[in-house]
């Protein structure tokens, strides 16, 4: 019942939240006190940009920048109000051109601002002329964000200790606006032509290649790009820095390059080899010449998100592009192949094509997610990348399965939910029901139907039903939509009578159109009833991967071990026994996954050999032994590092165990800052990740608090850092108190830092907050989430680890006497 109360207090909340904004919006004010001419998060649709023109001048010294925004517009409907985007710029000056018959004039518009809706109007003084070219001309100022989004500072350390600064853009989903006013929405595409002012010591790139280079006074410079494809605003992007760069040209000549600091340039092989390769694939498997001229992928110091698939310059974490041969470890390799395919992959599936709206986020980011796996396993099947695509299916069902999850196509309208959609559903089950469908009409059906997608929808912006209608021969509308339209998953029993096999699915509320497939593929039919009993010669009902079921499944946060090179899911439960006073540590007996596993884990090389998943399985095998302080392992790893460290970390450790040796060293006081110092030296993104991993790990509550204040401070170890070692801390059993205090202490900080909706955010909720399994803990973060109002109790990760935490309890009600009682029987002890 308190449960049941506290749920409609927070729907109250939200309820009468959403009804006094929308009572504001029926009059809203400007910044200035008079009425503004619009009411709707969304643009008027009958004003169309076509060209823009922009001038940026970024001072990286003052951390400001000024800029000139150009914009060529048509009005399809009588009208003297322009409404565009703005966000945190401050306008000097607009001006409306219009060519006369003889002379082009100008005219000034009123400017009034919005920010609630970080909109602008625009009022001229004569209504607009239907189909007449108009130019909007806007002068404004700004400062380098702060915070990853925009227009934003980053900085690096030289391996001299100097540090240097440079400005770099993101703006997906809605950030565009913060560096230039625009029509920031993913339908109103347009061509850009960008000019940027530098010092001759910097070097600027954008989307375009350089076309030239102007002196417009002494000590600066003015680039001036080639004109760009026509594309959504979000995707448009410069950075301003000292980058070096390395560059090879495809077969079709296309100029690939990588973009790093100079002190990390020689990390940036590997990633132009596979990104070469990969751009070669994509012309070859879409059968459309990539666009461009050029292809950058940029590393950049402070990034937030993992990549970004700007057109023709896309951005990374340097963890993500950059590959140390010596200190990078068969998973980071992994990860960068993947990442890079994903990135290239949105240059046709999402820059070409673009959804028209961010409810259908999914057909740019779960099309990417999908074509990582068709594109590598092609180009790198080394990998062995179909391995694991089973476990993405995994992942995305645990969350799937929470009341709290939404369809792959949900409607949003403002940012903070637009930024709610970038989450496991749009990317991972995105993935899982297009290689469904790809197994259900055959390989090549499927990639027919995308190729005709992209062809007729090229430069323009689509809805779920355009990909669908391009899919010939089946009814693939009404099949697919049962799987984008509404949340969940079905629930498939399958029985076997002689040579008739009965299948039902159960669900609560929805049924889905189950595409079956016989032996052989000798039959193909959709189960979009209840039940359905088919007459087959052989008994075994194929049903691909893609269509398992939760009878197949772990329980909900098993992990998947990669036994040689064909996937093993071991069952390895949720660590659902309870470890303190509080109930709230979930633990898992260490007998007991020793035993189960040790010898997996003797039977482990301590080298870098084998293939990538062995090498893969060696690294979780052995980081898993030595934090359950299994001795041979530990001691192993305690004789590793006191090496390592004698060296002065100059040792070369094999890349796959050093994960597990740094795990062993941390825990010693003079281990843990001897890694922090190494930390601060170190130019390995891949040594820096695993040092960090380590550091949150540590038993030591007093260094455990320590690494939360400095790296929420984000000097020394960068603030794009701080949600992983946050999360790691919330699952440390030492640790988990500490970080769910930090979040509640700082929230409002940490609002600012990483916007509402977004996936950091989310990440930090859960991670801090979705193991608690005590009727006490779900009652304090219930409150607390509930107090916070507009500013963190409508997020949709508040809802699910709310879900969470009482699915956790029921699970402990139900199990965890059980399990006590079989552990005792078998002479465990629960930790």
């Amino acid at each position: 019942m308190l449960f049941l109360l506290s749920s409609l207090l927070i729907l109250l909340t939200v309820s009468t939240r959403s009804w006094c904004q929308s009572s504001d919006t029926m009059s809203p004010k400007a910044s200035n006190g008079t009425p503004f001419p619009w009411e709707k998060m969304r643009l008027p649709e009958h004003i169309i940009p076509v060209h823009y023109d922009l001038l940026i001048h970024a001072n990286l010294t003052t951390l400001t920048f000024e800029g000139t925004t150009e914009i060529e517009i048509t009005a399809s409907q009588p009208t003297s109000t322009i409404i565009l985007h703005s966000h945190r710029l401050q306008i000097s000056k607009a001006t409306l051109k219009k060519r006369g018959r003889e002379r082009l004039s100008a005219e000034p518009l009123t400017v009034l601002e919005y920010p609630a809706h970080e909109q602008i109007a625009l009022l001229a003084p004569e209504p607009l002329v239907v189909g007449l070219p108009y130019v909007i001309v806007i002068d404004y100022a700004g400062h380098l964000s702060e915070h990853l989004q925009g227009f934003y500072k980053s900085t690096y350390r030289t391996k001299e200790g100097e540090v240097r600064v440079l400005a770099s853009t993101h703006f997906e989903p809605t950030a565009a606006r913060m560096a230039f006013p625009c029509f920031d929405e993913p339908a109103f595409k347009a061509n850009f032509s960008v000019k940027i002012r530098r010092e001759p010591r910097h070097l600027a790139i954008s989307n375009m290649p350089l076309v030239k280079s102007v002196t417009v006074a002494e000590g600066l410079l003015e680039d001036h790009f080639a004109v760009t494809v026509k594309m959504s605003t979000y995707l448009v992007a410069f950075i301003i820095s000292d980058f070096k760069s390395i560059s090879k040209m495809t077969k079709s000549g296309v100029k690939v390059s990588i973009y790093a600091v100079a002190d990390k340039i020689h990390q940036a092989d590997y990633a132009l080899d596979t990104a070469v390769t990969l751009l070669e694939f994509y012309e070859d498997y879409f059968r459309i010449p990539y666009p461009l001229p050029k292809q950058d992928l940029a590393a950049i110091p402070d990034f937030e998100s993992g990549a970004m698939e700007n057109w023709g310059l896309t951005t990374y974490r340097e963890s993500i592009l950059l590959f140390d041969a010596e200190k990078s470890s068969a998973s980071d390799k992994l990860g960068i192949t993947m990442t890079v395919s994903h990135e290239l992959a949105h240059q046709w599936f999402g820059n070409l094509v673009t959804m028209e709206w961010w409810n259908d986020l999914w057909l740019n980011e779960g099309f990417a997610k999908f074509m990582e796996f068709v594109s590598v396993s092609v180009t790198h099947p080394e990998l062995k990348v179909e391995d694991y695509f089973l476990g993405k299916c995994f992942d995305v069902m645990e969350l799937d399965a929470l009341n709290s999850s939404h369809p792959v196509s949900t409607a949003v309208e403002n940012p903070a939910q637009i930024r709610e959609m970038f989450d496991e559903v749009s990317y991972k089950k995105g993935a899982c029901i297009l290689n469904m469908l790809r197994d259900y009409l055959s390989a090549e059906a499927f990639k027919s139907g995308i190729v005709r997608y992209l062809q007729k929808y090229s430069y323009k912006n689509t809805r779920n039903e355009d990909l669908w209608n391009s899919m010939e021969g089946l009814d693939v509308k009404t099949m697919m939509n049962t799987w984008t339209l509404q949340k969940g998953f079905p629930l498939i029993t399958v029985t076997v009578r002689g040579r008739n096999v009965h299948v039902r699915q159960d669900s609560e509320r929805n049924t889905w159109v189950v595409p079956l497939v016989t032996p052989a593929c000798a039959m193909k039919l959709f189960f979009q009833t209840l039940a359905l009993t088919v007459e087959v010669f052989r008994l075994n009902l194929c049903i691909p991967r893609s269509r398992l079921t939760r009878h197949h499944l772990p329980k909900r946060g098993n992990v998947g071990l990669n036994l040689g090179s064909s996937p093993v899911y071991w069952l390895i439960s949720k660590h659902k026994a309870a470890g303190d006073s509080t109930g709230d540590v979930c633990d898992f007996p260490q007998a007991f996954l020793i035993r189960l596993l040790s010898d997996l884990i003797d039977n482990q090389t301590w080298t870098d050999e084998g293939s990538v998943s062995q090498r893969m399985l060696r690294s979780q095998l052995l980081l898993l032994a030595c934090v359950r302080k299994y001795q041979p392992c530990v001691q192993r790893a305690e004789a590793y590092f006191r090496e390592w460290k004698d060296a002065d970390g100059n040792l070369s450790l094999p890349s796959d165990v050093t994960l597990a040796v740094f795990a062993v060293g941390v825990q010693d006081p003079e281990g843990w800052d001897f890694l922090y110092r190494k930390y601060q030296s170190s130019l390995s993104t891949s040594e820096k990740n695993k040092i960090e991993f380590a550091l949150g790990i540590s038993q030591d509550k007093d260094k455990l608090q320590w690494l939360l204040e400095k790296s929420f401070k984000g000097d020394v170890i960068k603030i794009q850092e701080f949600p992983h070692i946050l999360g790691a801390i919330g699952r440390n059993p030492v640790g988990y108190p500490l970080a769910w205090q930090f979040l509640r202490e700082n929230w409002d900080k940490l609002i600012q830092k990483f916007e509402l909706g977004s996936s950091s955010l989310t990440y930090m909720v859960i991670g801090t907050t979705s193991q608690f399994s005590t009727r006490a803990r779900l009652e304090e973060v219930k409150e607390f989430f509930s107090s916070l109002k507009e500013k963190g109790s409508q997020l949709r990760c508040v809802q699910q680890t709310i879900e969470t935490i009482g699915e956790n309890i029921r699970w402990m009600d139900k199990n965890f006497e059980k399990i006590r009682v079989w552990l005792q029987s078998e002479k465990l002890e629960l930790l």
